[in-house]
Formats: structure tokens, C-alpha cells, sequence
């Protein structure tokens, strides 16, 4: 008896002794610690938009992660896809199968949080406010696509998934795209470009926080033409998405403009050699409006409150590049 004992000591020392030899990440750690019990990540727990992975984890701060609910479990401002994506390589450069599990875990939370009609809300399981919207704003969706497709393409470092997922990421992705071209706006019959969000069950566009109104909005259609357009084989409707949003682009940029921010406003500065587009548009006139804390949308930046005029990311030359290299690198491939 003393013997076996002995023996079993002897193992269980040798086991823990490989385990504690196992690399690590020191940030893929952290991760592992503010999962929630559903797979997702919360976005902001120290008063931040993000989770500052590099910062101490402190007893008290422990013990405010351990208290956080499912319900904090978001795709905004990156949470959970950037795990993911973080952990898949953290495994691949460590093979510590923590890293692995805990990126497959929030793979399941993702496919569980898309709706039938192949949209992502902002939070889930959170129905609060906006949070159940389907939410293309910051590319909250088109981040877990993005992930989907790695899945699906067996493409940067997804490969080492679960070979399970590959069935269900083709599946998604297909659901999406058909939410993605749903959802592209027409107007009098033509297609333009996406709005922010939209509701989730009628797919109309709509309004999330007070100063971001149901519009068209350029930042986020510009990711959704960039994941169009790494589709292989595209049909006819997906290259009509691309082209038509891409004519818009180009139809509705503003030229000899650069947009300027800084702790005392945000302005348009005169400037040839630049090109920009406002955040948001008009759904039906296709001019630049502009949100605020009030509810309130008014056409001209300076109408603005002083706060949101500043706070607010108002122009930027988000379709430039995709009119001046993606998209004709893309005619190259795809043009017929």
C-alpha cells in the first residue's frame, strides 16, 4: 500500500511539474480570468471603454470581475472577438490547450448569439436599450464574421480549431451575408450603403445613443464592404453590394477637406489633398447629420454641444483607401 501511494505521489508530482513548465501568455492568462460564465467578454470594468488587459489584477479588482454578470457579455468596442483572436494565438505560439478552450468557448458564445435572420446584436444575452439591435456600428458584427470567415477559410491561425466548427462557421457566415445584403439601404430602388444598426426584427434602421441616429454611416459600411469583398466566388448580389456601396462612396465624398480634433473642437480644415466622409448621412437626402445628447440631429457640426463636437470621431477618410487600392484590386478578381 505504501508503495502505490508513493507511486501516485510521484506521478501526480510529475504531472503538476509539466504543467507548471507549460508556456504561457501572461495577457492570454488575464483573459482566461474575465471570461463570463457564457463564453463573451465584458467590454469595461476599471471605467474604461476596454478591458486594460495590461493592468494588475488586484484583489478588488478580482473580486468586481468575478462578480460580473452574463449579461455584460458584449461584441462592442471589440470585446470578445479580440479575445478570441488574441487566444487562438496565444495557443498556436504556446500550445497551452487553456487558450484553446477558452477561444472555442466564446466561439460557442458567438454562433449562440446570432439571430435566425443571420444578424449579431450589440450585447447577448442583454435585450436593455439599444443592446439588442443588430449593430454593425464600431463592427461589432463584422468582427465576428471576420472570425467566422478565418474559420471557415482555415486562415490566420484558425486552423487549429476544432475541425466541429468549420461546418457551423460556413453556416453562419452564409446567414450573415444574407442579413448583410437584407440590410444594405436603397433608396427609390438603388442600393447606397448600411446603417449603424437596425431593428431585429423588421431590419429598419435605427437609433442607438441619444447623438447616433438612424442613418447611413460610413465608417461601419466601409468594414462591411471590406468583408464582402474577401468572399470567394462572390454572386452577382454580393458584387452588386460591393459596387453599389463603392458608387456611393464615391459620389458622396467630400474633397480639399481634412477633419481635425483636438481637446478644443473638431473641425473641416481646407486641405487638396485630402478626401473625407461624415460619420453619418441622411437616409433618404444623403447629406451629413449629426447627433447629440439631447436626441436632437442637426445638419451642421458647429450646432453641435461643445462635448459631443469634440467627443465625436464626426469625418474621417474611411472610404478612401477602398476607392483608390481595395476596390480595384478587387475588379482585378471579381470585375465580371
Amino acid at each position: 500500500m505504501k508503495i502505490k501511494i508513493w507511486l501516485i505521489l510521484i506521478c501526480s508530482s510529475l504531472i503538476l511539474s509539466c504543467y507548471a513548465q507549460q508556456p504561457t501568455d501572461s495577457t492570454a492568462d488575464k483573459m482566461l480570468v474575465y471570461q463570463l460564465g457564457n463564453g463573451g467578454w465584458p467590454k469595461q470594468l476599471e471605467d474604461k471603454s476596454v478591458v486594460n488587459y495590461g493592468a494588475t489584477i488586484t484583489p478588488e479588482l478580482l473580486a468586481k470581475i468575478k462578480a460580473t454578470k452574463d449579461l455584460h457579455a458584449t461584441f462592442d468596442n471589440k470585446a470578445t472577438s479580440r479575445e478570441v483572436v488574441y487566444l487562438v494565438k496565444a495557443y498556436k505560439k504556446t500550445q497551452n490547450k487553456a487558450y484553446l478552450t477558452a477561444a472555442e468557448k466564446g466561439l460557442d458564445y458567438i454562433l449562440t448569439a446570432q439571430y435566425p435572420n443571420g444578424g449579431w446584436p450589440q450585447y447577448y444575452p442583454d435585450k436593455a436599450l439599444y443592446r439588442s439591435e443588430i449593430t454593425y456600428n464600431d463592427d461589432a458584427m463584422i468582427n465576428v464574421l471576420n472570425i467566422l470567415q478565418d474559420i471557415a477559410t482555415q486562415q490566420n491561425d484558425f486552423e487549429v480549431v476544432n475541425p466541429t466548427y468549420l461546418k457551423k462557421a460556413e453556416k453562419a457566415v452564409a446567414k450573415g451575408i444574407e442579413c448583410i445584403l437584407k440590410t444594405q439601404v436603397k433608396q427609390n430602388g438603388t442600393l447606397t450603403i448600411w446603417a449603424a444598426q437596425y431593428d431585429k426584427d423588421s431590419l429598419l434602421p435605427a437609433k442607438a445613443r441619444a447623438f447616433e441616429p438612424a442613418s447611413l454611416s460610413t465608417s461601419e459600411s466601409a468594414g462591411i464592404v471590406r468583408f464582402l469583398m474577401r468572399i470567394n466566388h462572390p454572386s452577382q448580389a454580393e458584387k452588386t453590394a460591393i459596387t453599389a456601396a463603392l458608387k456611393w462612396f464615391d459620389t458622396y465624398k467630400i474633397t480639399g477637406y481634412r477633419f481635425d480634433r483636438d481637446k478644443n473642437g473638431s473641425a473641416l480644415v481646407a486641405d487638396n489633398s485630402s478626401v473625407v466622409w461624415a460619420r453619418f448621412y441622411d437616409l433618404d437626402k444623403n447629406i451629413p447629420v449629426f447627433g447629440d445628447r439631447d436626441n436632437t440631429v442637426k445638419l451642421k457640426l458647429e450646432e453641435v454641444s461643445p462635448e459631443r463636437r469634440k467627443g465625436y470621431a464626426w469625418y474621417g477618410n474611411w472610404g478612401q483607401k477602398l476607392i483608390e487600392k481595395e476596390y480595384p484590386k478587387w475588379l482585378t478578381t471579381n470585375g465580371k
